[in-house]
């Protein structure tokens, strides 16, 4: 097993004889240097820096135990020394009514303070702290808080509670160490430490009292040292001294084929000739801090060198490959941001035809515990809102890692998912097995697994819901600015995204309406928009004609659209004559409508048909500024009065921005009216110098009214300018979208025709897996059937032959080429004629029936005919089956023949003689024994003989002689017994007793006899 060990990038750990990392304000600290002389088992004086001046940036080191947990702590604390600058947080399953003696316990194993965590205290260097019994416990800017458990006895996790909480608070300063332990507790914690660049280890699980634990986090594969307690301190000081390999300055030479940059291409490349995949575009942050984790496991310092380690070492490519594949999840995560999804689906299913497909894609899907967390939320939305209409879940689930795919596929969880998943949904959507929880075939069947590159391969289409979480953060700017469009063009009209809360929508807030801001969740605006635009994007979708949506392209000059053109017209005859224009809002001309000449004329340049370019000098500030009121309040705006310049001077018009909100083809189009005003008239001429100062007034005044408008769209429009400035190179690549219409709709098939082959690929995978499924059970289920030796015969409604086991062959002969042929058209060796009757009255009337028959070989067979009913409770055949009865019969045989020599017996003697059975009952009784006794033979058969004279046979010697007796066969004699007897009074009696044999073996019956009556006492 390999050990891994990482330096996260920025920990702020201090080093003996390196220069002083800068914290996070750029200037350097001066730490005090301690010097520990503590001679260590690996023969080496540890010099020991403590960081109590980097303030609150120090290591936090939790210590996770369960069963056994105790004597590894104790060898741990024997080698840590007391100033390591470390804190210590001991995280235990403690009983929750008994005495807490933690502390107490850990006092004698270390010289720091140790003392029982309290609501509020703060975490400081050299201490240790024990959580409490009965409390969950979480760390918070470095503060303990305590907190009563949720989860019922039995199924807390607060190793997983704690360090869930502590990755998320000390992030690369965060160390888990796994000790002994019972069960599974500390596996999803761990991951989560990982996440954030933590260091983990784990004690070897051969050392550990008990090794459920330790071996639950190893086969996350997210350890770094795999070691024994005492090992651990000498490694983990080490660890916190190590120099960072960000803190190396580059070499001076730009063009050295040894920088960083230069050697992450070529690890980039190796990578992608040995898996395939391309992790070129993910943050180099990232990717830096998961190399340097391989590298310091190898105690490899330089880029060049690993670069040299990967060519030599093709495992270790996998390995790096693997170390890249961030696979942290788990079920619910973020409970609130699943409440408020359920909240804004109610409305899409409610919207939902009935006998349609909720389609739903979750790229990223790691181990699957997102995808099915989606199920399970999409199923109860499902029982709320559409209890009577019937809806079909389709989910695809895709991640280019293939193992993290096969693992989600299978659905097989430990069992502390149980901290994040409620008992309702344990009940309802899982199914317990062992030490795991198994999801339900109905909840895996829904889901479709497959292996997909979410740069490269083609997107799922027309989906009602795309959740893509936590999986945008690690990817670059560029690529999270080709992919957002992708999601829009996957989704429906009305369709949800569902963001992590890291993630945004910046630079697209047109193509999605937000309805969570908090945990982003943005509904598909029905705005075209052109995939043409994306550039530097592998798949071919991006590369070719705008697919799907620039049919109706907000980009696109002119619609050639008939009707098209006939909605618009109607709308305009209806509800404006003047001269007007239908804009989207970027203000680009989809319909022209009268003579527009007057207001509109060709901008100079290689401009396009832009209403905010084309509008006279007099006029564009004011349609820029009614169509962002327009656009923004979603109602129309009238301009009043706004001078334009023509050749006769000075004219009025009025302008008229109106937002569409139907029909559905013309919603969040804007339509912009002219309309000329009659100018009035000028008041009669003054003097000149009356006349000049008019003017001047006027003048100053249609500037003060000019200049106030310009104000205020100047002020409207910087409030979105933000926005806007970040699509503007996206805009430009709009002209080539001229030169693509005539082949637009190819296009669109043909991206199309390109999606659905990637569904059926997909779906064709998912098939090969469940007919391997289904091979397997036909295996099983022949072997259980060959097995039990039970002859079975499985016959359709037609009563044809459509499976049967090798037993048969006894009863009827049976070829396996006999399939599909009429049980009626075999011979059978039953000595019965009813076999078709039954059949036929057990399809007619589904009531099974059963007889014993006796084969011509003699044997006996207990024969059941059943219906064959299918999961869905649907009959669709019969089932027959024969069951060697023989031996049973044969016993039944030789024991009525064992009754019957006894009543031969009995009745040939003078003797009083009783025949019994095992349970001491009657069988028969002899005259004399009647007559004596005053017993009638035909109702005493059957009696218990305690029960015989008015219970004068209750006696216990006689009662325990029979039963001995009857168990071991052994004969008894001179038995004397003392009884009050109804006709002879009281009497001492001497009995005998025999065990009847027939044919020289022992039979159930007992014989017993009265040898002599002595005289009364």
């Amino acid at each position: 097993m390999s050990c891994r060990c990482s330096v996260p990038a920025g920990l702020p750990f201090a080093m003996s004889q390196t220069p002083n990392p800068p914290s996070e304000t750029g200037a350097r600290t001066q730490p005090e240097t301690v010097t520990a002389d503590e001679q260590f088992p690996h023969g080496k004086v540890v010099e020991i820096r403590p960081l109590e001046n980097q303030g609150e940036r120090h290591p936090v080191v939790a210590l996770c135990a369960s069963a056994g947990g105790l004597e590894a702590l104790e060898r741990f604390f024997q080698y840590m020394p007391p100033d390591s600058g470390l804190a210590f947080v001991v995280v235990m399953h403690l009983d929750p009514d008994g005495k807490d003696m933690l502390p107490d316990v850990l006092a004698r194993f270390t010289p720091m303070p140790v003392q029982r965590a309290e609501d509020g205290l703060k975490v400081k260097p050299n201490h240790v702290y024990c959580i409490p019994p009965d409390r969950d416990m979480s760390i918070l800017h470095g503060t303990l808080l305590l907190l009563p458990p949720t989860q019922p006895r039995g199924r807390r996790m607060p190793i997983d509670y704690f360090l869930q909480s502590l990755a998320k608070d000390s992030r690369e300063r965060a160390v888990c160490i796994i000790f002994s332990g019972a069960g599974s507790d500390g596996t999803i914690g761990l991951k989560m430490v990982m996440e954030n660049f933590g260091m983990v280890m784990v004690q070897e699980p051969d050392s550990a009292a008990f090794d459920s634990m330790p071996r639950s986090a190893l086969n996350t594969e997210f350890v770094d040292q795999v070691l024994l307690p005492e090992q651990m301190p000498a490694v983990l000081l080490d660890y916190v001294r190590r120099p960072l390999l960000a803190a190396r300055p580059e070499p001076e030479d730009p063009d050295s084929t040894t920088r960083p940059a230069h050697a992450l291409q070529k690890i980039f490349m190796l990578i992608r000739n040995k898996t395939g995949h391309d992790f070129s575009f993910y943050k180099r942050n990232t990717v830096f801090r998961r190399i340097e984790r391989r590298m310091n496991s190898h105690q490899i310092k330089e880029f060049t060198h690993y670069v040299r380690y990967l060519q030599e070492n093709p495992q270790e490519v996998e390995q790096l490959f693997k170390e890249l594949l961030i696979g942290v999840t788990k079920f619910f995560r973020d409970q609130e941001a699943y409440d408020s999804l359920k909240q804004h689906l109610v409305p899409l299913l409610q919207r939902k035809p009935a006998d349609s497909t909720i389609r739903v894609w979750a790229p990223g899907c790691s181990t699957g515990e997102e995808a099915y967390s989606l199920v399970m939320v999409l199923q109860e939305c499902l029982d709320q809102v559409a209890p009577n209409k019937y809806l079909k879940i389709q989910l695809f689930a895709t991640d280019i890692n293939q193992e993290g795919v096969d693992f989600a596929r299978n659905g097989l969880y430990s069992e502390n998912i149980a901290g994040d998943v409620s008992a309702e949904r344990l009940q309802r959507f899982f199914t317990k097995a062992d030490a795991s929880y198994q999801i339900r075939k109905e909840v895996r069947d829904v889901v479709v697994f497959a292996v997909h590159n979410l740069n490269k391969d083609a997107p799922f289409t027309k989906l009602d819901l795309l959740v893509c979480r936590n999986l945008l953060i690690y990817l670059s700017s560029e690529l999270q600015r080709n992919l957002i469009p992708v999601f829009h063009y996957a989704l429906n009209p009305n369709g949800l995204l569902f963001l992590g809360p890291s993630e945004n929508l910046t630079g697209f807030q047109e193509l999605f309406t937000p309805l969570d801001i908090k945990w982003k969740i943005s509904q598909r605006n029905n705005v075209p928009y052109s995939l043409a635009r994306i550039v530097n994007f592998p798949f071919t979708l991006a590369r070719q004609a705008a697919a799907a949506t620039t049919s109706a392209s907000m980009h696109t000059p002119a619609r050639k659209d008939s009707t098209f053109a006939l909605m618009v017209q109607k709308l305009l005859l209806g509800t404006y004559a003047p001269p007007s224009v239908v804009i989207n809002v970027k203000g680009e001309i989809l319909y022209v409508n009268g003579r527009t000449g007057k207001y509109l004329e060709p901008a100079p340049g290689m401009s396009g048909m832009n209403v905010l370019e084309m509008a006279r000098e007099e006029l564009r500030f004011e349609i820029s500024g009614a169509v962002h009121r327009a656009t923004q309040q979603r109602q129309d705006v009238v301009v009043e009065a706004a001078k334009l310049r023509t050749d006769r001077g000075h004219e009025l018009v009025r302008l008229t921005v109106k937002y569409l909100p139907q029909p559905e083809a013309l919603a969040g189009l804007l339509l912009v009216v002219f309309e000329d005003v009659p100018t009035p008239r000028r008041r009669p001429r003054a003097g000149k110098t009356d006349v000049l100062r008019d003017n001047a007034v006027e003048a100053l005044e249609r500037e003060l009214q000019y200049t106030k408008q310009r104000l205020q769209n100047t002020i409207e429009e910087m409030e979105s300018s933000l926005e806007e400035l970040k699509s503007t190179n996206e805009e430009l690549q709009s002209a080539n979208e001229e030169l693509q219409s005539t082949n637009e709709e190819a296009m669109t098939n043909k991206e199309e025709m390109q999606s659905l082959n990637e569904e059926l690929m997909t779906l064709n995978m998912q098939y090969l897996s469940k007919t391997e499924e289904l091979s397997q059970a036909a295996n099983d289920m022949k072997n259980l059937l060959d097995a039990t030796g039970i002859a079975t015969i499985f016959l359709d409604n037609d009563m044809v032959v459509k499976r049967f086991t090798a037993s048969v062959g006894r009863i009827i002969p049976l070829q396996p080429t006999d399939v599909g042929r009429p049980i009626t058209h075999f011979a059978s060796k039953l000595r019965y004629e009813n076999l078709e009757p039954d059949v036929r009255r057990v399809l007619d009337r589904l009531v099974p029936t059963h007889a014993n028959i006796q084969t011509t070989t003699g044997e006996w067979y207990d024969m059941h005919i059943l219906p064959y009913r299918t999961l869905d409770n649907y009959i669709n055949g019969a089932v027959i089956t024969f069951t060697d009865i023989t031996a049973l019969k044969e016993l039944e045989r030789r024991t009525q023949q064992s009754t019957a020599m006894a009543e031969s017996v009995v009745q040939a003697v003078r003797e009083p003689l009783v025949v019994l059975d095992a349970e001491l009952r009657v069988v028969s009784l002899s005259q004399a024994f009647a007559d004596m006794f005053g017993i009638d033979s035909a109702q005493g058969r059957g009696q218990l003989l305690a029960d015989l004279g008015d219970g004068a046979w209750k006696d216990g010697r006689l009662t325990d002689q029979l039963q001995e007796l009857a168990r071991t066969q052994q004969a008894f004699d001179n038995l004397d017994v003392k009884a009050e007897f109804p006709r002879l009074g009281r009497q001492l009696l001497r009995f005998y007793g025999r065990s009847i044999q027939l044919d020289g073996h022992p039979s159930s019956h007992l014989l017993l006899g009265i040898s002599e009556m002595p005289a009364a006492q």
